[in-house]
């Protein structure tokens, strides 16, 4: 493992539960501080991140224990960290096991152990076993510091983090719990015959059909259907818990608005959609320039990048088991693979793919695409002798 070379500090670091509204609004905005001059670093909207912290618009916090923190040096915030516990999952995995999430902090071993063994002691306090970590109060949320490919461009929904923060975790103890890769694929031109062939063979069988919707209308009455369907295809998928009808509810009032019709693609087979796939070009400079805010100006910023943008980010995908090896997932690759092309996009980001999830490498592969980022989630079995 590699050394890190602390600074030193005179003064005590002091994590503290956050209890006031001054308090949440510096948890909020930490990352503003620490992030300054980091070139790759995205802000995220404000109105997100009140969003999750708030139980009122994150249905997963009815199901969720949370302690929120910030560690103090010198009555100035210097770090943060949010400590979670899933009920849902822990009950359908029966595990007892915490997580950590939205943890910032400066190149300083002594805040990064002092926020880690603060979530560790409130976590045995609830009778857990286990800290895994980075990770949100569902798979939706960002999950997993990144570890490889710090100089590409992020995407929606990922950790943007410096490349020291995987030591400090290391070095507080934690190992790898499991990786999530991501691919960098050029837009096949033309599309692979083969996809193209087994796409038309399942159009003539008369039971399947592609949907492609050409207006916001047509695109909010595939929503809830792709999301009921995630449901299904994700349920083995590392720290998964269906989502419910409030929390599909809440998914579908983020995201739908920024989605571009033209990439977003289903498959019915009568009246049931059993598979998808949907793409969003890269935002990540609109999202610098709203540094946070859509209004006045953000959401301007952020239409004018995905006009700009000639990479299409794919955020999530499935089939439904009964029908995979059918051709579906062929069907969905040529529509997108056509629709990119046709907007033009140059290179596909693939998000996060489970690093044993060997079909679907295997399949990015023989198309030509590599490994460009990798992220990890973390993990430390907790002893009760000490706090």
């Amino acid at each position: 493992m590699t050394a890190i070379a602390l600074p030193p500090q005179a003064a005590t670091v002091t994590v503290c539960p956050v209890a006031s509204r001054g308090e949440r609004s510096a948890f909020i905005r930490l990352p503003w501080d620490l992030h300054r001059g980091h070139r790759q670093w995205v802000p995220p909207l404000l109105s997100d991140e009140e969003g999750f912290l708030d139980p009122r618009r994150n249905p997963a916090l009815s199901y969720c224990d949370v302690s929120s923190c910030l560690a103090w040096r010198e009555a100035r915030p210097v770090g943060r960290v949010m400590g979670i516990v899933n009920r849902r999952h822990n009950a359908l995995a029966n595990a007892r096991t915490a997580r950590f999430g939205l943890l910032e902090c400066p190149e300083d071993l002594g805040v990064a152990e002092a926020l880690l063994a603060h979530v560790e002691t409130w976590a045995r306090s609830l009778g857990m076993q286990r800290v895994v970590g980075p990770m949100g109060c569902t798979d939706q949320d960002p999950e997993g510091l990144q570890v490889e490919g710090f100089e590409h461009e992020p995407t929606l929904a990922t950790y943007v983090n410096f490349a020291y923060l995987p030591r400090l975790v290391e070095a507080a103890g934690y190992v790898k719990e499991v990786d999530y890769v991501v691919y960098r694929l050029p837009v096949p031109d033309p599309v692979p015959p083969v996809y193209l062939r087994l796409g038309e063979r399942l159009i003539r069988s008369g039971a399947y059909a592609l949907v492609e919707p050409r207006t916001r209308r047509e695109l909010r009455a595939l929503v809830r259907p792709i999301l009921k369907l995630m449901a299904d295809t994700f349920r083995d998928a590392y720290g998964f818990v269906p989502p419910d009808e409030s929390e599909m509810e809440a998914l579908a009032r983020r995201y739908a608005p920024l989605l571009d019709p033209r990439f977003v693609k289903a498959v019915r087979c009568g009246d049931n959609v059993v598979g998808f796939i949907v793409g969003m070009p890269n935002m990540a400079e609109g999202l610098r320039r709203a540094n946070g805010r859509l209004l006045p100006f953000g959401l301007l910023h952020l239409l004018r990048a995905a006009r700009r943008s000639r990479q299409l980010d794919l955020l999530v995908g499935g089939v439904t088991a009964e029908c995979r090896g059918r051709g579906v997932d062929a069907l969905l690759a040529a529509a997108i693979f056509g629709s990119a092309r046709k907007a033009g996009m140059t290179v596909l980001d693939s998000h996060h793919e489970q690093e044993t999830n060997t079909r679907m490498r295997a399949e990015m592969e023989r198309l030509g695409a590599q490994v460009y980022k990798r992220y990890r989630i973390y993990g430390k079995a907790l002893g009760y002798g000490r706090t």
